[in-house]
Formats: C-alpha cells, sequence, structure tokens
C-alpha cells in the first residue's frame, strides 16, 4: 500500500523544504522530493486500487513527537487502576502529534506501579491502537524526599533495583528518574543500565560531586531541568549548573512559559548543544481539561487554575496541560532558532538516546512513517500517521 502526501512543508531536522512530497510505502517512507507538477502526476498514474494521496496544502509536515515524560491527559493518568486509563491517554496523546509515547508514573506504593505496568501490557496486547508505547517511565519513587514537588513524599524510599526489575518483568521500563545522591546512587545508573534502562537525575538535592559519580557510571539524562533540582550558586553549582557545564547530558525540558521564565528557555536553546535538549510536556490528567478541574494526584489535591496545575496545599507547579506542538511554537516564538533545528527537540534527540535513532525522528527515505501534520495557524496536529497508517 502506498500513501503519497503533497503540498507538504517538511520540517526536519535540518531540512526545510517549503513545497515537498512525501511517498510512504507500508511502514516506510520511501522518499522526500520537491514536489513539480510533473513528479506528482507520474506518482499519481502509478497509483493502485488502496493507494491515497494526502493533500496537506501547504501545512508543516514534521517527524512524530516523542513525549518520554507525560503522565495522563483527558481525566487519567497512567497509574489510575482501571486499564481504559492508558487507551484514552495514548488516545488523547496522539491527537497531539505524540505517535511514541512513554507513560510516567508517580511516587506511588509498589502494587500500583505494578498495576500500571499490568494496564500498559494489555494496551500492548490490544495492538497499541493510539500512540505507540514501548515502555514506561518511572519518575520516583526514588526522589529525595526534600525535593518532591508534587509528588507523594508518603511513598519515598530507597532504590531498588528487584523492585525496577520485578516491574519491567511485567512490561519494559526505559527510563527511571531518581536522586542521584540516594544510598547507592550511582551504582544505581550503571545497574539500570544493565537492564536496558535509561537513568535520570531529578527531584534531587544532589551536589555536583555527586552527579559526578553517577555521571562515571554513564548517567546522562536530566529530568525537568531546573524544575525540582539543585539550583546554580556560585559556590556550589547544583544540578542546573551541571546542566550547563555537561555538555553531553540529555535535558528534557518543559516550554510551556511556566516552569520556565522565557529568559531560562533562551538560556537553554541558545547556550546548550540542541543534540541534547528533549522536550517534553509533563502533562497530567488535567490536559485537554478546563480551568477548575480538580483531582488528585498521588493522593495530593491539584487544581488547574489559569493554565497551571498547583497543589492545593503549597502551591507547587504539579505538571502541565502542555501539546508538545505549542512547546515548539513557544521556542520559536522566544528564540527565534529555525523550526528545522529545534525540531530535533521534539523527537529525534529522544529517538537517539532510546536505541531507535535510525528508525525514528526524521522525515528522511528509510524511517518509519510517524509523521504529525500541523496547522502553522492554531499549531495543533489536522493528521497523525503512525506506521504509515492515517490515524487522525
Amino acid at each position: 500500500m502506498k500513501t503519497i502526501i503533497i503540498n507538504a512543508h517538511v520540517i526536519s531536522p535540518d531540512v526545510d523544504i517549503k513545497n515537498a512530497t512525501i511517498e510512504i510505502v507500508g511502514k516506510k517512507i520511501a522518499s522526500v522530493k520537491p514536489s513539480s507538477a510533473s513528479r506528482l502526476k507520474s506518482s499519481s498514474a502509478g497509483l493502485k486500487p488502496g493507494d491515497t494521496v494526502v493533500d496537506v496544502k501547504g501545512q508543516y509536515v514534521m517527524p512524530g513527537f516523542i513525549d518520554v515524560h507525560t503522565h495522563g491527559a483527558l481525566g487519567y493518568d497512567f497509574c489510575d487502576a482501571d486499564p481504559k486509563a492508558i487507551f484514552e491517554f495514548a488516545k488523547a496523546k496522539l491527537e497531539e502529534g505524540v505517535t511514541t509515547v512513554l507513560p510516567t508514573t508517580l511516587t506511588v506504593s509498589h502494587k500500583e506501579l505494578i498495576t500500571a505496568a499490568k494496564n500498559a501490557k494489555k494496551y500492548d496486547e490490544a495492538g497499541q491502537p493510539y500512540a505507540k508505547v514501548p515502555g514506561i517511565h518511572l519518575e520516583g519513587p526514588f526522589i529525595n524526599v526534600k525535593c518532591c514537588g508534587a509528588q507523594n513524599p508518603k511513598y519515598v524510599r530507597n532504590p531498588s533495583v528487584k523492585e525496577v526489575k520485578d516491574i519491567a518483568k511485567v512490561y519494559p521500563v526505559k527510563q527511571i528518574s531518581y536522586a542521584v545522591e540516594a544510598k547507592d546512587g550511582a551504582k544505581f545508573a550503571k545497574e539500570m543500565f544493565k537492564i536496558g534502562v535509561v537513568p535520570s537525575v531529578g527531584h534531587t538535592g544532589a551536589k555536583f560531586s555527586d552527579l559526578e559519580k553517577a555521571y562515571k557510571n554513564g548517567l546522562r539524562h536530566m529530568t525537568h531541568f531546573c524544575n525540582q533540582m539543585t539550583p546554580l550558586h556560585h559556590r556550589e553549582i547544583g544540578m542546573v549548573g551541571a546542566g550547563f557545564l555537561v555538555e553531553d547530558l540529555n535535558t528534557e525540558v518543559i516550554c510551556d512559559r511556566i516552569h520556565l521564565c522565557d529568559n531560562m528557555l533562551r538560556l537553554i536553546f541558545t547556550r546548550r548543544n540542541l543534540a541534547h535538549v528533549q522536550m517534553i510536556t509533563d502533562s497530567l490528567r488535567c490536559s485537554h481539561c478546563t480551568d477548575g478541574y480538580a483531582f488528585e494526584m498521588g493522593g495530593l489535591k491539584v487544581l488547574l487554575k489559569n493554565g497551571e496545575a498547583r497543589l492545593v496545599e503549597g502551591n507547587n507547579l504539579a505538571g502541565s496541560t502542555l501539546w508538545m506542538g505549542l512547546g515548539l511554537k513557544n521556542v520559536h516564538d522566544v528564540t527565534g532558532i529555525p523550526l528545522c533545528k529545534l525540531v530535533r527537540c521534539t523527537s529525534w534527540n529522544q529517538a537517539i538516546e532510546q536505541g531507535w535513532g535510525k528508525k525514528l525522528g526524521k522525515v528522511e527515505k528509510g524511517f518509519l512513517a510517524d509523521l504529525v501534520v500541523i496547522n502553522p495557524r492554531s499549531w495543533k496536529p489536522s493528521a497523525v500517521f503512525v506506521d504509515g497508517l492515517q490515524r487522525i
């Protein structure tokens, strides 16, 4: 089966083609070429029954977004006991243009984490009908109790390789956010790599020296950079300083202009190597919901007000309602960096770190046809393709 996307403004890492034709054969991209009337005519002539031509009328066509840190949407959270939650969550993410997602847990009991993994397995057994879910991201429970943010301190515990392995037996764990200064925190990073999990420093009170120890054991990822980590100080640069000093740390950034001010976004995206910046949403169940929506997160009460999800007690930011495409727009507006430079931060960087960089994250021949068509006026998706099939 062949699909031809015409009149596409292709935005891919270091590629900007304003009028392109994309040919998809099966699951993969067969070609991406500047459009011409003669080429389109010859391509259309070779169509067979079941083949399709999709005219996107000049809209952006980008690699499908990869969100490695997101908890929920549309009133559902990945840690909900109801198996329906991950289906609705993955459907909502697909509507945002996210074609691959690592549903992210909260700091909750081991039993609840096992249930979340079982629900991910049920989604997989159902054929993953919406966004792809290759594995899960454990945010906690091995965090610093003084840096919980909106995580529940009741469930914080020391790093346990056995606990992670038990969860991974149910469904693959692809990433884990934890405090590197915890007991055996540096060694924990090495143990995670052994079982195929990306370790990330987050919800941490670590000093730079703590990070150096974990770095020697392979740690190269930072969870929601600047949020719930030690700030930059002239006598102890902390984790924020580490994010600027150590070039190859893959830093997650919530680009909603709430978690980070515009000047911090400018600082990150103009001073850091963009090959090591990953846009995330860190979206909660209140994403896709309206102001006034109230809910609980790991047993803590949260209220969505003025577009901000905050704890009722303490007023800490709990997460976001961000869509990845709008995050990309925000950074483009704030920095002026060309989209073809920024777009790698929405997909290809994530794919590289997870080992998918040769098949995901580019609009390029030979890559899987996971694509999002973005309306440049609303910055929301008008079409989404997964493995060459149009799902939206």
